[in-house]
C-alpha cells in the first residue's frame, strides 16, 4: 500500500516527472494497490483499494486516507514524495550496523499497519489503522546531509531528557548523523536564542535528571519566524516534544514547510503528564507520575490514620483528564474518595461529598481524598474563578481546588459541631513533574525516540510517534490534536475505582444516562457497535483500558 501522489495538482497529467510517472503506473497496476483517487478531480480506475489525498486552494493538506477490502482504512502520514518529485534514496545504513546483525528482519514491511481498535465483533469491519513505525529499507537522507534539531515545549514531564538523549543516540549510532542541535527555551528559541550542540557525550547522563536540558516555555509560536530560522540554519529534521498545544504548533510548522516545498521533516513526540492526548495508549512520564503520586498518598494516609478523625487530602495533576488521580487511587488502595474533572460531584445535602466524609469518619476514624486539579471547578464561586485568564499556551488558569475544598470541609464540620477533624492538605504537583523518569518510562521514551528517527530518515513527515495497542506507530497530526483524551466514567475502569474506594458515584440517574448517550452518539459511533465502546473503555479514543480489556 505504498502511496504515490501528484506533487501539486489533482490531475494525472501533472505527473510530468518520468520517475514519478513510472512509480504511479507501477503502483496502479500492482495487485496490492489498484487505484488512486484525488479529491477534486474525476476518479482514476476506481477499485477495491484507493488512496485519497487533497490539496485545497489555500494549499493546506487534508487527511491522507488509504482504503481496502472489508472496511480497511489506513490514516496515513505525509511523505516527501507527496509534494517533492525526483528525490534521491539511499540504502539504510542499519543493514551494516553490527547491533542489528542478530535481527532476522531489519526493516518494517511497507504494508504493515496497526489497528486502532483491537476489541471487535465477529462481523466488525477491519476499521482504522495507522502506519507501523520502524526502519525502512530505503531512506531519503544521506547521513552527512542531515542537520537535525530538537525542541521541548510546555510544562515539565518525567522522561523529557530521556527522549532527547535517545534521539541524539539514534541519529548518531544508527544513522551516522553528527549534526544535532538543541533549541533553547521552547518555540521562541528558534528565533530568539542560540542553539546547543548535542552529541552523545553531552547527553550521556541526562536521563538521570529531571526537567529538560534544553529549557522550555509556553507560547512563543511564530510560524514564519520559526520556519525562516529552520531554513536559514539549514535544518532538515525537526523533532518537537510537547503536548497537544505543542503538537498543534508542529502541525502548523509542517504546513508552512510543505507550502514552501522544503525537504524538512517535522516529527512530533507527544508529551503530557496528564495522559490527555488521544489515540495513543499512554504518554511518556505517566507511569512515573502515578508512581510518584503514591508517595503523597502514602504520606496523607499516615497523617490521617495517626490522629482522630484525620483527613488526608491530596491534589494531583489533571486539568481536564483525571487519569493520574484514577490510576494512583487504584494503585494505592488507601484512598476513600477520588474526584476527577470528568465525574461531577456536589458538596451539601443527601448523598453529597460532605455527608460521605462524615460517614467515613464515623465508621473508620480517618479517610484519604484524592482530587485532580481540574475537578469541581464549576463549584467555585464566581468571584474565585478566572474565566478570562489564560496562560501563555492558551490554557485556562485554574483555581486551587484542593485548597478551596479543604476550607469547605473545615467550614462544614465547624458548622455541624458534631466532631472535630484534623485535615492535612498535600500538593505534590511540582515534585512529581520534576523527577527523572522511572524504568518503564525510560524504555517507552527510548522506543518513541527511535521510532521518530526511523520515520524521519524514511521521509515521513507531519506525524507524531505514538504507541497504539502496544505497537509503535506514525499518527498524523490532525488525529493527535482533534480532541483531548478523557476518562470515560461509564466504562469498567471507573467502575473498578468505585468498587475499590466504595465511594458513591455522586451522579444522578440522569447524569449516567446522558453520559452513556454522549459516548454512544459521539464522533466515533461508526467505529463499531455501541457495546464495543462501553466494553473496551475507549469511547473517546482514550483510556489505557484499550490494552487492559484484552487481557480480562
Amino acid at each position: 500500500m505504498d502511496s504515490i501522489f501528484a506533487p501539486k495538482s489533482s490531475s494525472i497529467s501533472s505527473l510530468s516527472s518520468p520517475a514519478l510517472l513510472s512509480r504511479f503506473l507501477e503502483a496502479s497496476s500492482s495487485r496490492k494497490f489498484s487505484s488512486l483517487t484525488f479529491i477534486g478531480s474525476r476518479p482514476f480506475r476506481p477499485s477495491s483499494y484507493s488512496t485519497t489525498f487533497a490539496m485545497t486552494s489555500n494549499d493546506v493538506s487534508k487527511p491522507k486516507i488509504i482504503t481496502g477490502d472489508f472496511g480497511y482504512v489506513l490514516e496515513d502520514v505525509p511523505h516527501f514524495t507527496d509534494y517533492i518529485p525526483d528525490l534521491s534514496t539511499y540504502s539504510n545504513p542499519l543493514q551494516d550496523n553490527p547491533a542489528f546483525s542478530v535481527v532476522k528482519q531489519y526493516f518494517v514491511h511497507v504494508d504493515d499497519s496497526v489497528p486502532q481498535k483491537i476489541v471487535v465483533h465477529k462481523d466488525s469491519a477491519r476499521g482504522r489503522h495507522f502506519r507501523r513505525a520502524g526502519p525502512r529499507q530505503k531512506v531519503y537522507f544521506d547521513s552527512d546531509e542531515v542537520h537535525a534539531c530538537i525542541v521541548t515545549c510546555g510544562g515539565l514531564c518525567p522522561g523529557l531528557n530521556t527522549v532527547i538523549r535517545e534521539i541524539v543516540y539514534s541519529l548518531y549510532h544508527m544513522y551516522g548523523v553528527t549534526t544535532v542541535l538543541g533549541i533553547d527555551g521552547g518555540y521562541r528559541g528558534f528565533y530568539a536564542r542560540n542553539t546547543i550542540a548535542l552529541t552523545p557525550k553531552v547527553v550521556n547522563d541526562i536521563h538521570k535528571r529531571g526537567g529538560t536540558i534544553l529549557g522550555t516555555s509556553r507560547g512563543g509560536h511564530d510560524t514564519s519566524k520559526i520556519v525562516d530560522s529552520i531554513q536559514d540554519r539549514g535544518i532538515n529534521q525537526v523533532y518537537i516534544i510537547g503536548g497537544d498545544g505543542t503538537q498543534k504548533g508542529a502541525s502548523v510548522i509542517f504546513e508552512e514547510i510543505r507550502r514552501r516545498g522544503l525537504k524538512v521533516v517535522v516529527a512530533g513526540i507527544p508529551k503530557t503528564i496528564d495522559n490527555d492526548i488521544p489515540v495513543i495508549d499512554k504518554s511518556f512520564g505517566f507511569d512515573t507520575a502515578v508512581e510518584e503520586a503514591q508517595r503523597a498518598i502514602n504520606a496523607a494516609h499516615v497523617e490521617a490514620e495517626s490522629v482522630e478523625n484525620g483527613i488526608g487530602l491530596v491534589k494531583l495533576m489533571g486539568r481536564y483528564s483525571g487519569f493520574i488521580a484514577m490510576h494512583a487511587t487504584l494503585a494505592s488502595r488507601d484512598v476513600d474518595c477520588c474526584l476527577i474533572p470528568e465525574s461531577p460531584f456536589y458538596l451539601d445535602g443527601k448523598g453529597g461529598l460532605f455527608e460521605y466524609i462524615e460517614k467515613q469518619l464515623k465508621e473508620n476514624g480517618h479517610m484519604v481524598i484524592v482530587i485532580a486539579e481540574g475537578a469541581g471547578q464549576e463549584l467555585l464561586s464566581e468571584s474565585m474563578q478566572s474565566r478570562n485568564q489564560q496562560d501563555a499556551s492558551g490554557n485556562k488558569l485554574l483555581q486551587d481546588v484542593g485548597l478551596w475544598i479543604s476550607h469547605g470541609i473545615k467550614d462544614y464540620f465547624s458548622r455541624q459541631k458534631t466532631m472535630a477533624i484534623n485535615l492535612k492538605y498535600i500538593d505534590p504537583t511540582y515534585m512529581i513533574r520534576a523527577v527523572p523518569s522511572n524504568a518503564s518510562d525510560n524504555v517507552y521514551s527510548t522506543l518513541l525516540a527511535q521510532s521518530a528517527v526511523h520515520g524521519a530518515m524514511a521521509g515521513y513527515t507531519g506525524f507524531t510517534s505514538g504507541l497504539v495497542n502496544g505497537r509503535q506507530t506514525y499518527i498524523p497530526f490532525y488525529r493527535i490534536i482533534e480532541k483531548q483524551n478523557k476518562v470515560v466514567i461509564t466504562d469498567r475502569m471507573w467502575a473498578r475505582l468505585l468498587s475499590s474506594t466504595n465511594q458513591p458515584s455522586f451522579m444522578s440517574d440522569k447524569d449516567v444516562i446522558e453520559d452513556k448517550t454522549e459516548c454512544i452518539s459521539g464522533e466515533k459511533k461508526e467505529e463499531g457497535p455501541a457495546t464495543q465502546f462501553l466494553d473496551n473503555g475507549n469511547c473517546a479514543d482514550g483510556a489505557l483500558e484499550n490494552k487492559e480489556v484484552s487481557s480480562v
